[in-house]
């Protein structure tokens, strides 16, 4: 291995990696499976690419290339060399709008793509759920699908040509092949006319059993493509290499078919009595022509409803037990609902139990759509049910033969118990996807798993259908390929293997002569993950470190780099999978599992959470709900635990007490520390990068303003309390005045804590968890008598509410007084908009708002939006992911440039654009730093100011 990784790192200009850190984030894939990779190799170039599939010739080692990772079938996981594309190999080569076409490079990321086309109208047809991660070359090598394949099929349908690299150095271009082109191949002689000899031999030796044993259905996912091959598809070796999973070529380049983008869409979700009934009306709705025809059960929306996901579109939905999702899409808006209405009015002369939702707004079509392809995470982990797995979700049949096949398979689901499994799907294609509670860490479980999966690949075969209708074969299905082609076709499977890569050094064990479906399991009758001491409770992982680190199922949705996700800013400004959450999650759970990388002295998991910016999206945005912010912070504890810490623990992470200090005399601390040598010489000894500028301490705090201050007398003002958080109590006070003006305006008596009191979060980031629990309790003992009276506490920084919230009764589980403060927490506008539903201020602006990452993923900002709505702010909220300051990671020396990346993303260019009149508004300190030291030409302001301007206008009209 050590002259391999030699001999790479000399010839390959990329990154060649063979570091347990990186071996362990590219373990397992989203599926059951785990193969640690040799090494990996991150290509500057494709022909970079080919450099290293020639080094790994010469030494023997195997291949695999691999796309977003997040392939089911384990496919994307293997012991070889893995190349990853998407860090440099992301480009759009050309894009020709009038043959409407595209040639791309493998790694660029499928909405990435989309964004970049949509300019010229174009779009590419296939939309997998995972279309915020899934690459082009991924979808390639797995012939992907999704809802919109209803009406333009799959990957292969979309595929013209494709440049390919063969294990033994072969790199040419493919496609159909007409027989002009065949015999110039055979001409020019050498490899290429061996292959395409061969191939042309291979379909005719088994021609009747491809014209036979293929079924005929919109899903067929399963083995190879040797019917593009035939005369009658133009012998088209493309389109055969499509969904081959990097068992036989390394795809360099694509040119794809662009589709164009419709301008209109309606939606109609139509209710049934059972997921059956609606499976058996997909035949009649078929004929009105929908782009999308989706399913989904009962199961599946009360699993999203009890985890709070998607609820909004939840109650769109018309009364039923099962739904079909039918989208119309065109140019002409009428036109588009004509055809939605002949479809109701087809639907209710057939039946008078179907039920109706008209949508046409293409807000609630989102949520929706948003809702459906949530599934995943719904049923990964549902509340209170048994942990779900892949292995057998994503079968299809003839459409319309769905409905009978769905009762067989309930049954058969029934019979081993696994009954609580959902079922959803492209039902318009018949293919049904469900995520199964197998027990996948016991001989017993694990034998149950294989005779379930057999008799499945029995039931669907009897159906004509397919055992993969998206997610491909890879191991899970590798092994019953038989049992749907039959041994003449498989055979020949092994014969195209052979051409491309005889001596099976391309992804080996998967496809042809698998690994079998019940080897090689990520958990299996061997996992006996560490159950290591930790401080934080984990309610939802059953109060265990280990099944938090297991929690990630691989869908890759923290890889957008777009999007509403404010998850994952690391990833966004660096394109590494260890610095995505899903990376981290694999490096925990190698960690927990003690092979790879071992307990909490890792360095390797370190590194890989040193670029967290704990900004906490990951809670709300992951699909499974992994909470990375926590789970460093439980990290750092014990990795530090009577060691030295980095300055930055020291300064940053003891900020209130430093703070505190330094409001004894702020004006001789702040000449102190801005003074050109010492500023240098202060933010060395702290730990704080060169680039920052150090924050201004307040003249006057805001505790030490608020006893001078005389409140309006009445006894009948109801009582609140009012937070003095660190950064707005010695840093902005002006935002702790505001919010005093705001509130007496509208009717609260205030108080706020005499004691020094703290949230704790700067020791919690840092993983100082002792102290953090120790300021908490402190906290809770202050606090006490507003608690016990069920006094609202109002904290207007958000990251101190989000402790509140959700940190706090996690590291105190089961204090009860901690429990009380973590429903008694309102921010500013939750408490006007709860408590004062009439009050409001003319405040007439426009206004560009950054939403605080905290405040997004335990808060959420419905009540701001009221508020804002009510005050006659006129506000455009970013979408714009993580600010980049986050804290103490963005003034951390070594953080300054992905902390800039992340605020260039969107939120700076944002400020900078706006005009003068423009009010730019961020709740969060670190929001409003980043953007006042970034030079914008605005001054970033709190809610809370600019509310507080209003009652000043409002009080003056009235005077």
């Amino acid at each position: 291995m050590r002259s391999l990784q030699a001999d790479l790192a000399e010839r390959v200009r990329g990154e060649v990696r063979f570091d347990a850190g990186t071996r362990a984030a590219y373990s397992t894939d989203a599926s059951n499976y785990r193969q640690v990779p040799v090494g990996v190799v991150i290509p500057s170039t494709v022909d970079d690419a080919e450099r290293a599939v020639a080094v790994c010739r010469e030494h023997g080692a195997p291949v695999l290339a691999r796309g977003g990772g997040t392939s089911l079938a384990g496919q994307c996981c293997n012991t070889a060399v893995v190349l990853d594309f998407t860090k440099y190999c992301h480009r759009l080569v050309s894009v020709d709008p009038d043959r409407r076409t595209a040639l791309v490079e493998p790694g660029i990321a499928l909405d990435e793509l989309n964004r970049l086309v949509a300019g010229h109208g174009l779009m590419v047809g296939p939309k997998p759920a995972t279309h915020v991660s899934c690459t082009v070359g991924g979808m390639i090598g797995n012939n992907s699908c999704g809802s919109t394949a209803q009406a333009y099929g799959k990957m292969s349908d979309s595929v013209l040509r494709l440049e390919i690299l063969t294990y033994d150095g072969l790199r040419t271009w493919v496609g159909p092949t007409v027989e002009e082109d065949y015999q110039r191949v055979l001409t020019e002689g050498g490899r290429k006319a061996d292959l395409y000899r061969g191939l042309r031999a291979l379909r005719d030796r088994h021609l009747a059993e491809i014209r036979t044993r293929y079924p005929d259905i919109p899903r067929r996912v399963s083995g190879y493509n040797l019917d593009s091959l035939l005369p009658e598809n133009g012998f088209d070796v493309a389109r055969a290499l499509v969904g081959s999973e990097s068992t036989l070529v390394t795809v360099l380049h694509a040119e794809i078919t662009l589709f164009p983008v419709p301008r209109e869409r309606v939606l109609v979700v139509l209710g049934y009595p059972t997921i059956f009934a609606a499976a058996d009306a997909v035949p009649a709705v078929l004929p009105h022509r929908p782009v999308a025809l989706e399913g989904l059960d009962r199961q599946l929306v009360e699993l999203e409803h009890t985890q709070r996901i998607a609820s909004d579109a939840i109650r769109q939905l018309p009364p039923g037990e099962g739904w079909l999702m039918v989208q119309f899409a065109g140019d002409d808006h009428d036109e588009v609902a004509e055809r939605a209405h002949r479809l109701v009015d087809d639907v209710k002369r057939h039946s008078d139990k179907v039920t109706v939702a008209f949508l046409d707004d293409p807000r609630h079509e989102d949520q929706l759509w948003q809702a459906r392809e949530a599934s995943l995470g719904a049923t990964a982990f549902p509340r209170g049910g048994t942990e779900t797995h892949e292995g057998w979700e994503d079968a299809a049949v003839p459409p319309g033969r769905l409905g009978a096949y769905l009762r067989d398979f309930r049954e058969l689901l029934r019979e081993f118990g696994y009954q609580d499994a959902s079922l959803y799907g492209h039902f318009g294609q018949g293919c049904v996807h469900t995520r199964i509670p197998f027990d996948l860490r016991t001989a017993d479980g694990v034998a149950a798993y294989r005779r379930f999966v057999e008799r499945a690949a029995d039931l669907v075969v009897s159906y004509g259908g397919s055992l993969s209708g998206e997610h491909g074969d890879g191991q899970s299905r590798g092994e019953l390929l038989t049992r749907m082609f039959g041994e003449q076709i498989v055979a020949a499977f092994g014969e195209m293997k052979a051409l491309f890569d005889p001596d099976d050094r391309m992804n080996p064990g998967k496809v042809v002569r698998p690994n079998p479906l019940d080897g090689q399991l990520r958990e299996g009758v061997d996992y006996r993950p560490a159950q290591l001491p930790v401080h934080f409770a984990y309610p939802r992982d059953g109060h265990r470190f280990s099944h938090a680190a297991a929690r990630c199922v691989g869908v890759g949705r923290c890889r957008g780099l777009d999007g509403d996700d404010v998850m994952c800013p690391s990833f966004r400004a660096t394109r590494e999978e260890e610095h995505s959450t899903r990376g981290r999650a694999r490096l925990l759970f190698e960690m927990v599992r003690g092979e790879v990388v071992s307990g909490w002295r890792s360095t390797e998991v370190r590194d890989a959470l040193d670029l967290c910016l704990a900004c906490k999206g990951c809670r709300s945005d992951c699909p499974v709900g992994v909470d990375m912010a926590t789970y460093k912070a439980e990290f750092l504890s014990h990795h530090y635990a009577r060691r030295l810490r980095p300055r930055a623990h020291y300064s940053m992470g003891w900020l209130p007490l430093w703070a505190r200090i330094a409001s004894l005399a702020p004006g001789a601390v702040n000449s102190l520390t801005h003074a050109p040598v010492l500023d240098r010489l202060a933010k060395w000894a702290a730990g704080i990068s060169a680039e920052r500028a150090l924050p201004w301490f307040a003249e006057q705090s805001f505790s030490a303003w608020h006893r001078r201050h005389s409140p309006p007398r009445s006894d009948h003002r109801r009582a609140v309390v009012l937070w003095p958080d660190t950064f707005t109590n010695y840093f902005h006070p002006s935002v702790g005045r505001a919010s005093v003006e705001v509130l007496e305006d509208a009717g609260f008596r205030l108080a706020i804590p005499r004691s020094t009191v703290c949230c704790g979060l700067p020791w919690i980031s840092t993983g100082q968890l002792g102290v953090a629990k120790r300021v908490l309790r402190r906290t809770l003992a202050v606090l006490r008598p507003a608690l016990r009276s069920g006094t609202p506490v109002v904290v207007v920084e958000p990251s101190c509410a989000a402790v509140f919230r959700s940190d706090l009764p996690e590291l105190l589980y089961g204090d009860e007084d901690a429990a009380r403060l973590s429903g008694q927490v309102r921010t500013l506008a939750q408490l006007l908009v709860e408590r004062t539903p009439d009050w409001r201020v003319p405040v007439g602006r426009k206004a560009l708002v950054q939403v605080h990452c905290h405040q997004h993923a335990v808060l959420g900002f419905d009540a701001e939006r009221n508020l804002m709505n009510r005050c006659e702010v006129d506000a455009t909220v970013l979408k714009s992911g993580c600010c980049g300051l986050a804290g103490n990671f963005g003034f951390e020396r070594g953080h300054h440039a992905v902390s800039m990346a992340c605020a260039e993303h969107a939120l700076l260019p944002a400020v900078r654009d706006a005009d003068r009149d423009t009010l730019v508004l961020a709740d969060g300190f670190s929001c409003r730093t980043q953007v006042a030291q970034a030079d914008t030409g605005h001054v970033p302001l709190h809610l809370a100011e600019i509310l507080a301007a209003g009652v000043r206008l409002q009080n003056s009209a009235g005077a």
